[in-house]
């Protein structure tokens, strides 16, 4: 065995390790295992354009294998296989939230997600909403659960209208959605404005 050169991880190889192994639905990263292999140059930027050796990659049936295989541990992004787990750059969140639908309002409200890759997540106690704001602009950056310790960034256009949709609860301005209530911002804070 000496002599043999450690195998680097690829995008492709990758990719392909996942389609061989590919099943109805996501595939169950929470019980692999595999040794970490290494980093990948693989970023995915802020608006969820995914990136491999600094190309935006273009096909997104490859975006949405990838991001099948997504896993975030101690605050770090990886990409598992049965096989092998590499490291990823995520400057934000790994997913955003293009759109959503709303049923019902206020206590009873319904708030469904949808994300860029294709993932729907129903807003509520196992899949919260925050919104951190910047401590220097104010400027909010709101975020929806969508599995497994994974966020989307909701974007600009569904923020103002789930701000549509918001309520007063409790001295706070904020959202209901499967009868959990998620601040957006203190009340005095928004009348002040």
């Amino acid at each position: 065995m000496s002599g043999q050169k450690p195998v680097t991880p690829s995008a492709e190889g990758i990719a392909s390790a996942v389609r061989a192994g590919k099943t109805r639905g996501l595939p169950p990263v929470h019980l692999w295992n595999p040794p970490f292999c290494g980093d990948l140059d693989m970023r995915i930027a802020r608006d969820g354009t995914w990136f491999y050796l600094g190309t935006p990659i273009g096909r997104p049936e490859l975006v949405k294998l990838f991001s099948s295989i997504l896993r975030k541990e101690d605050g770090k992004y990886f990409l598992v296989t049965p096989v092998e787990k590499v490291g990823i750059t995520v400057d934000d969140a790994p997913f955003v939230a293009v759109d959503f639908e709303a049923e019902g309002e206020e206590r009873a409200q319904i708030l469904t997600f949808v994300t860029h890759v294709g993932d729907r997540a129903v807003a509520g106690p196992d899949h919260p909403i925050r919104v951190e704001r910047d401590p220097e602009t104010g400027e909010p950056s709101p975020y929806v659960l969508i599995r497994a310790n994974l966020e989307a960034l909701i974007d600009r256009k569904s923020f103002y209208r789930l701000v549509d949709l918001g309520v007063h609860h409790d001295g706070w301005f904020g959202l209901w959605s499967q009868g959990a209530f998620f601040p957006v911002i203190p009340s005095a804070e928004l009348d002040a404005a």
